[in-house]
């Protein structure tokens, strides 16, 4: 991934500070539903770096009051360094991203989403020329249609993660501009939550890439791309691929026999577009790019691709992974649904049942395991 809205953010992002004189209880934002290692733990060393940052970003036009404010009742979160230093770069076929990310509960989603917002998505892509699909399809892949947006405190996650140092110039740069946001008045400390890494509302944007594009769209004088009201985000979001270089009236792309992209060998191809490379400064990755893409074409109507993928590792189609994870949940080994996507679920089931039945337990599938589990 390179340096784009996304840059080095894996996972969601959170905000938490503390060491203040004036520290309000921890409870004051909220972090009681979070799991215990995404609360604010004691920590000396991280309390006296907050306190050397403080000066730097007076320094830097950030107020005493808005530090106050900010740092109140947060903290030093140890499940947000854990996560950054574990994070594992899982390769995903394009088959599998695209069943994840284009899957029919997406798309129904999508579609739904798309007929409840369509005068402000039609109001958007009149203004910045980002077609309506397009961006609601980047909403469904980061948030889920807004239903994952993330309720870590961002002030707590990115001070963690500068305070950590491993990435510490960047992240201190985002708590900088998190500051800033919060001093403008664009939102409260206590409703500035997002993923474990900091980014933040319905289409995740990270504190200087909100700095740079994001809008009020509603004319209220806040940029609110928290509220449950999607509309600043959206507009935000077309206003990002916008300021890109998207070219208003073109496609990002389609399926094709003759083209030059296939992403995975011995699947389908895509003839694709300038706008297909303004996508990836979203995030840059090519499956994302015709995940966005394929996403939005299906929540217009558009049907599946025609092209097919190949068996993979373990010589199953598709539909053999489907009917695999029928048959183990049959049996009671859930695999947590059937999407033809072996994941950890699933290789757990395998497991289950591979010891239930005394073989060797690799969690591995193959078509002898299907054929074993019969009918």
């Amino acid at each position: 991934m390179t340096l784009t809205r996304r840059t080095l953010l894996l996972g969601l992002g959170a905000v938490t500070l503390s060491a203040c004189a004036d520290t309000a209880p921890v409870s004051s934002l909220a972090t009681t539903g979070l799991p215990a290692d995404l609360r604010p733990t004691p920590n000396a060393a991280y309390d006296a770096w907050v306190a050397s940052f403080r000066s730097r970003a007076e320094g830097q036009g950030i107020s005493q009051s808005t530090l106050n404010a900010a740092f109140r009742g947060t903290g030093y979160l140890p499940g947000v360094v854990r996560r950054d230093r574990n994070q594992t770069e899982f390769t995903r076929t394009l088959e599998d991203y695209l069943a994840i990310t284009a899957s029919d509960e997406r798309i129904s989603k999508g579609r739904a989403a798309f007929d409840r917002h369509r005068s402000t998505l039609n109001a958007v892509e009149a203004r910045y020329g980002v077609p309506a699909n397009i961006v609601t399809a980047i909403w469904g892949l980061e948030s889920f249609y807004g239903e994952r947006r993330g309720d870590v405190p961002v002030i707590s996650a990115t001070s963690t993660l500068a305070f950590d140092g491993r990435r510490g110039a960047f992240f201190e740069r985002q708590l900088v501009e998190a500051l800033r946001i919060l001093q403008s008045g664009d939102v409260t400390p206590a409703n500035m939550t997002g993923s474990w890494a900091g980014a933040m509302g319905h289409t995740q944007f990270i504190p200087t890439s909100y700095q740079t594009f994001a809008v009020d769209f509603t004319g209220d004088g806040r940029r609110d791309i928290w509220s449950d009201d999607p509309s600043d985000s959206l507009a935000s979001t077309a206003a990002y691929l916008s300021r890109n270089g998207w070219q208003s009236g073109q496609s990002w792309g389609r399926e094709a026999e003759d083209g030059a992209l296939q992403p995975q060998p011995g699947g389908p191809r895509f003839a694709v577009t300038r706008n297909f490379r303004v996508i990836k400064t979203y995030n840059n990755s090519d499956s994302y790019a015709i995940g966005v893409g394929h996403l939005a074409d299906r929540i217009a109507g558009g049907g599946p691709l025609r092209g097919s993928f190949p068996p993979d590792q373990f010589g199953l189609t598709k539909d053999d992974r489907i009917e695999l994870q029928r048959r183990l949940t049959a049996r009671g080994f859930d695999t947590g649904g059937a999407d033809g996507v072996i994941g950890n679920n699933t290789r757990a089931a395998i497991t289950a049942y591979q010891t239930n039945e005394g073989l060797a337990a690799t969690g591995d599938p193959s078509p002898e395991l299907l054929r074993r589990l019969g009918g």
